[in-house]
């Protein structure tokens, strides 16, 4: 046995513990962990602007990557810590848990409570200078990895008030120091639409952009839905106030299945939602109850209105603040704790029940929206009820006749490969590896989920076989834990058609099965057009530039080319080679970054208006090369 003992114990001190363990402070050491750094300082500023400080913050991005963030609010104390004698500044950015937040006095309401981010910016920068304008005088210190470089600096006179940290975050802690303009401009809109009369704004590669909303989340609601078309004029607003908490929200409702909630506390976008989402859904739902029952539209076949009837559809905005202790779940605070649901509740549900009961005309308008949701629940069940009965063949485990299954029961290791018709079936079979790869083809090109009702999506035979193959249901039904297979993978043709086959694919997993995507279960097979034969070597090409490339590289040797028609006429052994084997094969992994661009660009290009792809192919037809038609 190993000996273990006090020699063997590390005690970590100051900032070393964040350094150690970064993950345990930011979530991790990728690009989300790299920009909560900016995030954290940015938050500090804004909880200035929050408590009546500060109105304008400016945020700059170095071609370099370095981060200086400036604001006009009261500026880092600089006094110094009675207990320590260092200055105020310093213990604030390499001590963890200091901060001016845990008491009321300074800040009434804020994001930032666990009093560790400016010390954990700190520890994992190579560079830090903070400067405070405060007292008649510039107070400037360096920082390295999270110590002091040197003593704080007074500098120059000023009348001015405020803060400016640069950092340049640590190549040794990050892998790629590579911060996203998309992304900063993203949650500097958020932080501007959320603090009405604050101005921030972003420069980078001599770029200046400004975000500045009068309204505060009405704007911000206006520009999520955009051109799409909503079954209101203006969305519905809330704001209440009183001693502990502000409530403010907007939201409305779209012909559209999808449902887009966005929630903050104290300016902190939580990406998890929490008790704040939770009273809000809580009041919606009862209102909504009360209404429809008040009117009686309520048709007999529904028993009820759920809480995901109300949802569908349903944008909205929800910002609260909160003075006192704020509980947020972790560090990056992406779920509220705070037990205000019933708050909330109360606050919305009364609302909303009068402002419906003001206007009839749209309350009705809404309550045959919902009641819609609630009949196509009960269809899809009882949809999936009949599809449950007509595919319950002979096969213990409900399994499609076509579906060629693997021998493996690990979820992890099976694979699922879709390909079109029996013949390319045929070579798919052969090629793959029995005991971890299943193979299900389907009949040419699938049903069109984005323009179909329900009921037709679900009595089509391939999209039965689909769902029955996966396991999982789909839609209210879905239920993850049954899913059959870690990998299902779309592998069609190298042509128009087999892409457009690919397309309807996507579209009906992220309507049916979004959770599929989301949780990287779903991949695109790369097969190749061309196989190029140079005495007994071998090479693929999956484009015309690559077919090209290595015809260039040969030098003038000679070699036969031939192009592939499809995966049916592709030998076993090209096919395995090149498509399905592990370790040599290329897959694309579908992900979903933004919901509601993907939402609109699917309804876009697979929806019922062809006005709109017109105006989508005309805007980008200049872009598009090498068509294969």
């Amino acid at each position: 046995m190993a000996k273990y003992n006090s020699k063997d114990i590390q005690v970590l001190e100051g900032l070393e513990p964040v350094r150690k363990r970064p993950g345990m402070y930011i979530g991790s050491t990728s690009s989300a962990g790299l920009h909560h750094l900016l995030w954290e300082i940015l938050d500090n500023s804004v909880d200035e602007a929050l408590n009546g400080y500060c109105d304008k913050i400016e945020i700059s991005l170095t071609t370099d990557h370095e981060v200086i963030i400036k604001d006009n609010g009261r500026g880092i104390p600089v006094d110094l810590f009675k207990k320590t004698k260092k200055s105020a500044m310093e213990i604030l950015f390499t001590t963890l848990h200091s901060g001016g937040k845990f008491g009321q006095d300074n800040y009434k309401v804020s994001g930032g409570l666990h009093g560790v981010g400016m010390a954990v910016v700190c520890a994992l920068s190579e560079s830090l200078v903070a400067t405070s304008r405060r007292d008649g005088f510039e107070w400037t210190q360096s920082y390295a990895k999270g110590k002091p470089l040197s003593k704080l600096k007074k500098g120059k006179a000023t009348r001015s008030y405020g803060t400016t940290v640069y950092f340049r975050a640590d190549p040794t802690i990050f892998p790629k120091v590579e911060f996203s303009v998309k992304l900063i401009m993203e949650r500097a809109e958020s932080k501007a639409f959320l603090n009405k009369g604050l101005k921030i704004n972003f420069i980078e590669s001599k770029n200046k952009h400004t975000f500045h909303y009068p309204d505060g989340i009405q704007d911000y609601i206006k520009k999520i839905v955009g051109k799409k078309p909503t079954l209101m004029e203006n969305p519905i607003y809330v704001e209440k106030e009183d001693k502990l908490l502000r409530l403010e929200t907007a939201f409305l409702w779209t012909p559209d299945t999808d449902t887009q909630v966005l929630s903050f506390a104290n300016s902190i976008r939580t990406v998890d939602g929490g008790t704040h989402e939770i009273g809000f859904r809580n009041g919606t739902t009862k209102a909504m109850r009360a209404y429809i029952e008040r009117r009686k539209l309520l048709p007999k076949e529904i028993s009820s209105i759920t809480s995901d009837d109300v949802r569908e559809g349903l944008i909205a905005i929800i910002n609260v603040y909160l003075q006192g202790e704020v509980e947020f779940q972790g560090q990056t605070k992406g779920r509220l704790n705070s037990e205000i649901a019933s708050q909330v509740e109360v606050v919305i549900k009364h609302s909303l029940e009068h402002f419906l009961n003001e206007n009839q005309t749209l309350g009705d308008t809404l309550a045959q929206r919902i009641i819609l949701s609630a009949q196509a629940r009960i269809a899809s069940r009882q949809a999936k009820e009949a599809v449950q009965r007509k595919t319950n063949i002979s096969h213990r485990l409900n399994l499609p006749g076509k579906l060629s299954d693997c021998a493996t029961t690990d979820k992890d290791q099976a694979e699922l490969f879709i390909c079109e018709g029996d013949s390319a079936g045929g070579s798919s079979k052969q090629a793959r590896d029995r005991k971890t790869q299943a193979i299900l083809p389907i009949r040419g090109k699938i049903l069109n989920v984005e323009t179909a009702t329900l009921a037709k999506t679900m009595a089509n035979s391939e999209i039965q076989n689909l769902v029955s193959a996966c396991g999982t249901g789909l839609l209210n039904k879905f239920d993850y834990s049954k899913l059959r297979y870690g990998k299902i993978i779309i592998m069609t043709d190298a042509d128009v058609d087999g892409a457009h086959i690919c397309t309807l694919l996507l579209t009906f997993f992220y309507r049916c099965m979004p959770e599929i995507i989301r949780n990287g279960h779903l991949f695109i097979a790369q097969p190749p057009l061309y196989r190029i034969d140079v005495g007994k070597k071998l090479y693929y090409a999956v484009t015309e530039e690559e077919k090209d490339n290595i015809i260039k590289d040969l030098n003038g040797t000679q070699f036969d080319i031939g192009r592939f028609k499809g995966l049916g006429e592709m030998p076993a052994s090209d096919l395995r080679e090149t498509t399905m084997n592990k370790k040599s094969r290329s897959l694309i992994k579908v992900t979903l970054n933004n919901a509601g661009k993907a939402s609109e660009a699917v309804s876009q290009l697979m929806g019922k208006n062809a006005e709109s792809r017109y105006i989508f192919i005309k805007q980008k037809a200049e872009f598009a090369k090498d068509l294969d038609v």
